[in-house]
């Protein structure tokens, strides 16, 4: 029994295998008659491609011009118009990249010219208002009948204890102490201290330690105008209570002092009341800014400031 088994299994194996191989040789061979078919085609689609183009270059769609050329044409024609366009967009760009630099480095020389014009517009501007000081110091000058000394203003001192200015006149220009200065506006103060020789410190009438002889130029009430220390007001001290003060009256020195000039502007009362003791309550606004002094004038002391103040 196992022999025979044995010897259908053998037949069976042998029949399978012949069987396939008959298999894989009809498949290569299909598999080359369908190779050979394909190349037979592509040959033939090959010939019927070239067919039609020669017959393109013989049909003429316009007198003077076959398909194929005119199709040729269109073509190349569609190329050169994309390829221009890319062209005329690349130079587009680049001139507006140019252009753009262009309009940076105008605006920027613009800038600086503006600049420079501003900075020449501000000297211009100081200068007209130097020429315009002068001026007015000049015209107080020639309007006074006393001696003056003009000076420029060289410094500030910024304390809030003491107000004190920086001239650039001294000894050597005759100046000492105790002298008055004045601007066009009104009285600014007076030469404290020992000048050198060519700078004096001046005192301002708003510093707490200076004070004025002061009379009311309405009803010539007599009294001292004081510094408060606060930097811009003065104070009216012994001014009797009977006395008629009003707001607005003008304050102007008296001459009693010795030191300054009768009758220049002190400034205009802004407040008054009735005192608790026998004196008024009287604040006065100065004249003068003292914040935007640039030029004075320095009364010098001679007969003539002797007769102006009344002093004999």
């Amino acid at each position: 029994m196992i022999s025979i088994y044995s010897g259908r299994f053998q037949s069976t194996d042998v029949l399978y295998v012949s069987d396939l191989r008959r298999g894989v040789r009809t498949f290569l061979g299909e598999t080359h008659v369908l190779n050979r078919r394909q190349r037979t085609g592509y040959l033939v689609l090959a010939v019927f491609i070239v067919h039609i183009i020669l017959i393109s270059a013989q049909v003429t769609a316009r007198p003077g011009a076959s398909v194929l050329e005119a199709f040729t044409f269109g073509t190349l024609a569609e190329a050169q118009r994309l390829v221009l366009s890319g062209v005329h967009g690349m130079r587009s760009l680049w001139s507006g990249y140019i252009s753009l630099q262009s309009v940076r480095e105008e605006n920027v020389a613009l800038r600086e010219t503006v600049a420079q014009l501003e900075l020449s517009l501000q000297q211009r501007n100081a200068l007209a208002q130097r020429a315009h000081s002068l001026q007015q110091l000049l015209e107080l000058r020639e309007s006074i009948d006393l001696l003056t000394l003009g000076a420029q203003v060289i410094a500030a001192d910024a304390t809030p204890w003491f107000r004190t200015l920086t001239i650039d006149r001294g000894t050597s220009d005759g100046a000492r102490q105790d002298l008055a200065v004045i601007a066009p506006t009104g009285i600014v103060g007076r030469i404290v201290g020992l000048p050198g020789p060519r700078a004096a410190k001046v005192q301002l009438l708003i510093d707490r330690n200076a004070a004025a002889g002061a009379l009311i130029e309405r009803t010539r009430a007599a009294g001292v105008a004081v510094g408060v220390g606060d930097g811009s007001l003065l104070h009216m001290e012994y001014v009797s209570n009977l006395e008629d003060v009003r707001i607005s009256d003008v304050v102007v020195t008296s001459g009693t002092d010795g030191i300054y000039p009768k009758g220049f502007v002190i400034g205009t009362v802004s407040a008054v009341e009735r005192g608790t003791d026998l004196y008024k309550a009287i604040t006065v606004q100065p004249v003068v800014d003292f914040t935007d002094l640039e030029d004075v004038l320095i009364v010098m002391s001679d007969d003539r400031l002797a007769q102006a103040t009344g002093l004999e």
